[in-house]
């Protein structure tokens, strides 16, 4: 039985920090992948970060590369999304997905669908 449930949004003004938390549990696997997606009203979700909890490597969408930092809260399943600079364009409904399994390591993984356990998401607004 995986749990997902995110924590942390609001709203910020640009330039701004928050840090997003997604309390994960019920995970059988010892090797995962654990990501952020983001999706704003009349878009399409877009993939942010993802990190493997077997090889601790990380993966970013060029839009937040050098500016978010996905993590493992104390080295549990619970992927942490620490934003900084953040841009009016960063507002959208962030979702934290799970992929009990899964290598992390391809393209594959920016795809929504490779993911089969999500958070109810929290939402994030940025003010310019």
């Amino acid at each position: 039985q995986v749990r997902l449930v995110e924590s942390g949004g609001g709203s910020v003004q640009a330039g701004g920090s928050l840090r997003l938390s997604c309390a994960a549990s019920g995970f059988t696997s010892s090797s995962d992948c654990l990501a952020w997606f983001r999706q704003a009203p009349g878009k399409e979700r877009e993939w942010v970060a993802r990190i493997s909890t077997y090889t601790a490597t990380t993966y970013y969408a060029d839009s937040v590369r050098g500016r978010f930092t996905i993590s493992l809260d104390n080295g549990k399943n619970t992927p942490d999304l620490r934003m900084t600079s953040l841009k009016p364009e960063d507002t959208a409904m962030y979702y934290c997905a799970a992929a009990p399994g899964g290598s992390c390591s391809t393209a594959y993984w920016v795809n929504p669908r490779s993911f089969a356990y999500w958070g109810q998401g929290t939402q994030v607004t940025v003010s310019s």
